[in-house]
């Protein structure tokens, strides 16, 4: 029988994904283990490999698409099937022609043996209607799994099945629970929108401004952040710390490494949060609906600008790194990073987050919550600072540091302990080393 081809969620905050490029045409043979289809997501543009062999009977929908998760994009068929002519993928249901940038794409409703141009005009499509109304008949799923899923709250539409012909079992609900992914089904289905512009012309003469295409990572960035400022209930903590003792250890170790590696004050920053988080657990939660998550392990999301966005790559386990072994990773994954090679494991599962923005001359700064995680750390530069001590008017080294917490997760006094416990192991660098 068919075999359909769906928009797979690549990463976890993904709702819909761009056809970038198909790397076969309707008629080629697939065979496991080759490259299929480039996605675009919010994160990166991802190769999605040949999982079912056969013939690549039909693509649904073309470059340039915007499709929600869970919708089929294509249609498998094996060597010699006939393929009947209303034959109607499982995912499309009875869902219109889905608009893509103000350019309708060839997805239609109802498939048909060949391909037919898109209509001219196309109404505006309510994607999250869309991708709600057909949630349940979309995914291929054992019954236990599904109430599984509901118990839980779960989105089904986030969980790659690794069943037969992808389908969801109890397995990967109970393996997707322990993750903690896409926990509250409502608010993965149903992402905040934002306030359209006013009707009517851009206020703005056309030749002064140029139209820059929103791209899947901003528009991510965009709902994400809206969302954690409008959900989140955030607040934040600020503290100075002393940074001469530091910045000396630092010169000390890369003196001594003769060139083997060079250690930055951020990769100091990484560790020291990660000890911190040993002191002061508490700290180092996540939100869900129905459980906090209480992490026994520091992984540590570090905030990476590149073109056209923002990632953040995640150092694992960094309690029980070295402070080498951090620093090489730092610059591996950023390299990465700005080269759109990270995969989603390299990306995904941080529970607690850095901003670090000191190396543009920027003093302090409250950054968002990057949810389910339940704080993130925004570090200011080091910059010498008249200060008080023991009476006496003395110049340091110093730095402020703001903790920006979900108030759901981290009280006051804990985030007031986390502070102070990074402080400690700041201005006591060796302790980081130990």
């Amino acid at each position: 029988m068919p075999i359909d081809i769906f928009m797979t969620q690549l990463s976890p905050t993904m709702t819909e994904g761009k056809i970038a490029r198909w790397l076969k045409k309707e008629g080629d043979t697939l065979e496991s283990g080759e490259v299929l289809v480039e996605i675009e997501t919010d994160k990166a543009t991802m190769e999605v490999e040949v999982i079912d062999e056969g013939i690549l009977h039909k693509i649904i929908a073309t470059e340039g698409a915007l499709i929600p998760v869970g919708t089929a994009i294509g249609v498998i068929a094996e060597e010699g099937e006939e393929v009947p002519a209303d034959y109607v993928p499982e995912s499309s249901g009875d869902a219109p022609v889905i608009e893509v940038h103000g350019t309708p794409s060839a997805v239609e409703a109802k498939p048909t043996p060949s391909p037919v141009p898109a209509p001219s005009e196309v109404p505006k499509v309510d994607m999250v209607a869309v991708a709600a109304a057909a949630h349940d008949k979309r995914i291929k799923a054992s019954p236990l799994a599904r109430r599984l899923a509901k118990q839980k709250g779960i989105n089904i539409a986030a969980i790659q099945g690794t069943g037969p012909y992808g389908r969801i079992v109890k397995s990967d609900i109970e393996n997707a629970a322990k993750r903690g992914i896409n926990l509250g089904v409502a608010q993965t289905v149903a992402p905040t929108t934002l306030r359209p512009l006013p009707a009517g012309p851009m206020p703005y003469h056309a030749d002064e401004y140029e139209a820059i295409e929103n791209s899947m990572m901003r528009k991510a960035i965009a709902r994400r952040l809206t969302e954690s400022k409008q959900q989140v209930p955030h607040f934040y903590l600020s503290l100075d710390v002393c940074m001469d003792k530091l910045m000396d250890l630092r010169a000390q170790l890369n003196e001594s490494a003769d060139g083997a590696f060079k250690l930055s004050v951020n990769d100091f920053i990484v560790k020291a949060v990660a000890k911190a988080l040993v002191d002061v657990p508490a700290a180092n939660a996540s939100w869900a609906d129905t459980h906090t998550f209480q992490h026994k392990h520091a992984h540590i999301s570090i905030a990476v600008a590149i073109e056209g966005g923002l990632i953040t790559p995640v150092v694992r386990f960094a309690e029980q790194k070295g402070i080498v072994d951090i620093s090489n990773e730092i610059k591996e994954l950023a390299g990465k990073a700005r080269q759109g090679l990270l995969q989603p494991a390299e990306y995904t599962g941080g529970t607690f987050s850095i901003s670090n923005l000191g190396m543009y001359g920027i003093k302090q700064f409250q950054a968002i919550v990057n949810p389910p995680e339940g704080a993130i750390l925004a570090v200011g530069g080091t910059e010498e600072r008249v200060v008080a001590e023991n009476g006496a008017a003395v110049v340091k080294k110093m730095m402020t540091l703001t903790l920006s917490c979900d108030h759901r997760v981290v009280d006051g006094a804990v985030g007031a302990e986390y502070l102070n416990a990074l402080k400690k192991h700041i201005e006591c660098p060796a302790s980081v080393l130990i």
